[in-house]
């Protein structure tokens, strides 16, 4: 049978596993989940091996650095999707909840109840815990998933959904609520795309290109993650001992996510006293420093920015670096080159704070804290489908609401439209 033809019979099956499992209760449902947990845990070994076999291969066909990071799993990283899935277990059941009630001058009583969405397709790069994370959080939310893992990370997201799809049984989830594309064959994903008579949502994570491609294929409604070019703007009332943790954590802990900081914008009356640290502290930590011609005449060795840097995407040890006159200057220049996802600004001024928080057009807005927080389990969500930089119909971080959307229930005695 061809890929295509697994496909269609897979979302068939999600499609009435879907109708199923919007039925069933949130004790049962967190039942499942813990289950899964567990799963996980038990099959950490075989995990690790498929994940083994993963990474030699990422590294043969000569994978960026960044990317393997994503790839790899170790001991840490399976007890953290366990916990995801625990954590999600944990949360409110979104589904059911009355989002408000008006009663009617002729006594209809109506309600916008929050339901599942249905089914939702999942294509994603590199990273395999995005096969448990977004499993946990569909179940939850009474949402049947398909699966649609990178080549790259094949044997692992096998060996992930093997174990969650054991730990499924004799629970009261349908077993089709979830399904991995097990194949490598790109038409996979563009037969996936058309089956808007099953699926009712997709949301793609991984690469710019991927997305793009995505979105002008897909029959059905698409929440895209694009670049996250995230800015930290230093202003000139920050506290620069504060700044430099900020910035130093939002670049190199982990530089080749979508919440690293991607450029770093700094008030002139600040440049002086911040750059020859901070700037120091980042190239000593390998990062790479392209700077604007103020900047390069305090770190001489800054290599000259262009103006591509300023809407780069790097997910690598590299920052562009640039000197502002002031907070509107800053604002200006995120909405400009930023992607919608994360800057944030350290300040102690909090005019300047309020503007900042007003004027950037972004899902997350910070003030005196690393972009790196932007995260569903940061967020206190368990863990995230995605970081959507629309603004239909979720931005952000997405979580189990961001999963559901809503219908109108009206209670009414007989009542007739004349």
């Amino acid at each position: 049978m061809s890929a295509a033809n697994d496909i269609i019979k897979a979302a068939r099956a999600a499609k009435k596993a879907a109708f199923k499992l919007a039925g069933i209760s949130p004790r049962k449902k967190n039942s499942a989940i813990i289950k899964m947990a567990r799963g996980i845990e038990r099959g950490a070994g075989r995990i690790l091996r498929e994940n083994a076999k993963d990474l030699r291969q990422a590294k043969k066909i000569g994978l960026k650095s960044s990317l393997i990071d994503r790839l790899r799993l170790d001991a840490d990283r399976i007890k953290d999707m366990a916990a995801s899935l625990r954590a999600v277990a944990g949360l409110k059941d979104p589904v059911g909840e009355v989002i408000y009630t008006r009663k009617r001058p002729n006594g209809l009583l109506i309600s916008k109840v929050r339901v599942p969405i249905g089914v939702i397709g999942i294509i994603y790069e590199s990273r395999p815990n995005v096969t448990s994370d977004c499993a946990g959080l569909c179940l939850k939310s009474g949402n049947s998933v398909i699966l649609k893992g990178g080549s790259e990370a094949l044997c692992s997201n096998k060996a992930i959904f093997g174990c969650l799809r054991e730990a499924l049984s004799g629970t009261a989830v349908p077993p089709a609520a979830i399904s991995l594309v097990a194949s490598k064959d790109r038409k996979a994903v563009a037969s996936l795309l058309t089956l808007d008579k099953y699926v009712d949502l997709i949301i793609p994570r991984g690469g710019e290109g991927l997305i793009r491609e995505v979105a002008s294929k897909s029959r059905i409604p698409v929440i895209k993650h694009y670049k996250g070019v995230c800015h930290i703007y230093i202003d000139g009332q920050a506290d620069l001992n504060m700044a430099h943790h900020i910035t130093m954590n939002a670049k190199i802990q982990r530089p080749g996510v979508c919440n690293a900081a991607e450029t770093l914008l700094v008030h002139k009356d600040a440049a002086a006293r911040f750059l020859p640290v901070t700037g120091g502290a980042l190239r000593e930590n390998g990062v790479e420093i392209r700077g604007c011609d103020r900047t390069r005449k305090i770190l001489k060795w800054a290599r000259k920015a262009k103006d591509a840097d300023w809407s780069a995407e790097y997910l690598d040890l590299i920052i562009s670096v640039k000197i502002v006159e002031d907070t509107e200057e800053a604002i200006d220049h995120i909405n400009r080159y930023g992607t919608g996802h994360s800057d944030a600004i350290v300040t102690e001024d909090h005019k300047h704070a309020r503007a900042f928080l007003r004027g950037v057009d972004s899902a997350c807005v910070y003030v005196n804290s690393s972009t790196r927080f932007t995260d569903g389990f940061e967020f206190g969500m368990g863990s995230e489908i995605g970081i959507s930089t629309d603004k239909l119909h979720a931005r952000g971080p997405m979580g189990l609401e961001e999963l559901t959307t809503y219908k109108y229930v009206i209670m009414g005695k007989g009542q007739v439209r004349r």
